[in-house]
């Protein structure tokens, strides 16, 4: 049953913005919810990267208590993998794509941002009771500046996707 239910967030999270717009009859770019790369996105998700992961990498490999990298299996990593970018998809959808535009008509693009990256941290916990997942906001910020800069959820997908890919390895765990 517990599956059943996530599956089923996972599902809300992914079609209930386009079923918004569907209702609506309002375009879905207007969301983000169109695959494009905008001109300069490249450079800015390569600038993101390296500004945020490098850091975090030698923060990590300093971390109390945990010894990383971490050296999983092939299969591990596979799963893992195919988990953080199936994640990145559906959470950029409902978070950038959606609660973003949502808040954007009515908040200037900084509060937009940060209340959404908010809420993001926050329904981490969910899934994760771990107050160290509340650090998820800071990479939220990044993916909604890709969003508010590129009008796109591409980037900030592929940098979710990437850092959750980053986690495998790096993210020291409370578990």
């Amino acid at each position: 049953m517990e599956n059943f239910a996530k599956i089923g967030v996972a599902a809300l999270f992914l079609y209930g913005p386009h079923l918004w717009c569907h209702w609506r009859k309002e375009d879905p770019s207007r969301y983000g919810l169109r695959w494009t790369w905008p001109r300069g996105a490249s450079r800015d998700l390569i600038l993101a990267l390296l500004v945020t992961l490098i850091p975090l990498t030698f923060l990590a490999l300093h971390w109390p208590g945990q010894t990383l990298p971490r050296h999983p299996d092939l299969g591990t990593v596979w799963r893992w993998a195919l988990s953080g970018g199936t994640a990145a998809i559906i959470e950029e959808t409902f978070y950038r794509g959606w609660i973003q535009s949502l808040l954007r008509r009515r908040l200037s693009p900084h509060c937009a941002v940060a209340l959404t990256s908010l809420v993001f941290a926050a329904s981490h916990l969910i899934l994760f009771p771990y107050p160290i997942f509340l650090a998820t906001f800071f990479p939220g910020l990044v993916m909604g500046w890709l969003r508010e800069r590129h009008g796109s959820i591409a980037p900030g997908t592929l940098y979710h996707g990437l850092g959750n890919l980053w986690a495998i390895w790096f993210f020291p765990s409370p578990f």
